[in-house]
């Protein structure tokens, strides 16, 4: 029996899952855990996917590639991308408008689509549920952010094929969200439901209405750039500030 899977394509961490037995079981991965980060990274030797590629940022920061949801899509123009860059280590070039990644593999120079990472990052999953699940797996609802658009989502869509995987569907998280709990409710009568996604690197806020089997969103709002990674940004900038603050302080009164 064929069994397909779900993805949460996350800017900073990924997860699978599968829905048997009347539930959903998110998958652990070889480290027993059940997030693994949104992580790429390219050596002498080999590509790494997850932790292990995540562990290279300090060591191997050129060629450490993460954060692919803000690219793929997008135009090399694009503010953001533009603003992104600035935070990024990895090198982005621009090829007839289309950000691409350019990194140093096996003492080769590569250059790599947005696509081509994220779908290596997809393959991990579908490896991680195969192995899991003991068996082949070819389709996927994958899980994307609610302010992608069209071009995204296609690129997405791009991605799980390069990845083996048939996108069954691209679907809002927050949606997949208020499915899961409607489906865990099993809800008789109409409800508003409002979901709180707060990831990695976005945050999304969706009212949605559930009646009889149906879900239908009514507003979606968000911000790009606001996440679990930025909450730990902050203290260091209002430390490093605060030190600013002191050191001026002690300078004026060694001076008077």
């Amino acid at each position: 029996m064929r069994i397909g899977i779900g993805i949460d394509l996350g800017t900073s961490y990924s997860c699978v899952g599968v829905f048997r037995h009347g539930k959903v079981e998110i998958i652990p991965n070889e480290e027993g855990n059940r997030i693994t980060p949104s992580y790429v990274a390219f050596t002498d030797e080999e590509i790494l996917i997850g932790g292990a590629a995540k562990n290279q940022v300090a060591m191997n920061p050129y060629n450490a590639v993460f954060n692919t949801q803000r690219l793929i899509g997008r135009k090399y123009s694009d503010e953001t991308v533009q603003a992104d860059m600035k935070n990024w280590s990895f090198k982005v070039i621009n090829v007839a408008e289309k950000p691409k990644i350019q990194v140093q593999y096996k003492h080769e120079t590569k250059v790599f689509t947005p696509e081509e990472i994220s779908s290596l990052i997809l393959a991990k999953m579908k490896e991680i549920a195969e192995t899991y699940l003991g068996q082949e797996v070819t389709g996927a609802i994958i899980a994307v952010p609610a302010y992608f658009n069209d071009a995204q989502r296609q690129a997405t869509k791009d991605a799980a094929t390069i990845a083996g995987l048939i996108a069954l569907r691209i679907t809002n998280a927050p949606t997949l969200a208020a499915i899961g709990y409607g489906v865990n409710k099993q809800l008789s009568s109409e409800r508003s439901v409002l979901i709180f996604d707060l990831g990695g690197g976005t945050f999304n806020v969706s009212i949605l209405t559930i009646e009889e089997g149906i879900y239908e969103v009514k507003s979606t709002a968000g911000d790009t750039h606001l996440g679990g990674e930025d909450f730990g940004k902050y203290p260091l900038r209002r430390k490093s500030h605060c030190r600013n603050e002191d050191r001026r302080i002690k300078d004026y009164r060694n001076a008077h």
